[in-house]
């Protein structure tokens, strides 16, 4: 299609540029590393296959089916008898149905290939202890369903575009919803750094701390409802947390478009009196050298 183009990733895998949002869905430094790395072993998946009888977990932002992808390689290899429900949220169905045309998935198992194929089509799957739910449309909608089946999810792949792209996943407001679906031992897992989006996740109430490194990328950010150990932040990215870059983006009727939100927030950062974020730079370039 015109606005998703084919760009190849330094792993070899292959991802989706969006013209809309003017972002690639993957990091350059490989779109299935990137799924493994961030979400799987970011959520301890391989360790909760290993330990529990039955794992959901919500896939906010499906895409190209990649993070679903390398958890079901990952289910067919560990323990297949472990039931589990996996409900993906995804905006535009055209994106993995031409990931799937376009045969992006080529580096999975057949069996992954031919299940999301199915997942694609109908929107669902329901094989042995396998159930997979499809929910196309905006995510501040569709999360709701998702709530009303009071659905607690062992892991969270959050997976958006970029903040200062699509701020309206990343808002308090927003994450208010997300973090109802969490089990209490569960992990949320994201690629992003953002301290506006890590001061969100403090203020609906979630431990933060590092996630693994994909390529040259900054460390993304795991969180968690209760004092599970996490690699902690270090002192630099806990004083970035106390500055406007951390003032979070907000969306208070869920309906807001991204030009609105960036707006709302701009104006609260200059009222804002905390430390500017090029201060917070000129320190730490101090201290560094």
């Amino acid at each position: 299609m015109a606005y998703l183009e084919t760009r190849l990733t330094e792993d070899g895998s292959h991802t989706f540029y969006s013209q809309q949002f003017k972002e690639t869905f993957h990091s350059k430094y490989g779109a299935k590393k990137e799924s493994e790395i961030t979400y799987i072993k970011g959520c301890n998946i391989k360790e909760k296959l290993n330990s529990k009888n039955k794992i959901k977990v919500i896939d906010l932002c499906y895409g190209l089916g990649y993070n679903t992808a390398s958890l079901l390689d990952l289910y067919q290899k560990i323990n297949s008898n472990v039931s589990l429900d996996i409900f993906a949220l995804e905006i535009d169905i055209n994106v993995p149905q031409e990931a799937i045309t376009n045969n992006l998935l080529s580096f999975y198992s057949s069996k992954t290939q031919d299940y999301l194929k199915r997942v694609v089509h109908d929107n669902k799957l329901n094989i042995n202890n396998l159930n997979i739910e499809l929910f196309i449309g905006d995510a501040r909608q569709t999360i709701k369903k998702i709530i009303e089946q009071n659905i607690k999810a062992d892991a969270i792949f959050f997976d958006p575009f970029s903040p200062p792209k699509c701020p309206q996943l990343w808002t308090v407001d927003f994450l208010k919803l997300v973090v109802q679906c969490l089990e209490n031992d569960g992990i949320l897992a994201t690629y992003s750094c953002s301290a506006a989006v890590r001061k969100a996740m403090t203020l609906v109430g979630l431990n933060i701390g590092r996630n693994y490194t994909v390529g040259k990328r900054a460390p993304g950010t795991l969180a968690t409802k209760n004092k599970i150990p996490l690699q902690p932040l270090s002192l630099m990215e806990l004083e970035h947390l106390q500055t406007r870059a951390a003032i979070p983006y907000r969306d208070p009727s869920l309906t807001d478009n991204n030009i609105n939100i960036i707006k709302r927030r701009e104006k609260e950062q200059s009222l804002s009196t905390l430390e500017s974020t090029s201060q917070w730079k000129k320190r730490w370039i101090i201290k560094e050298q």
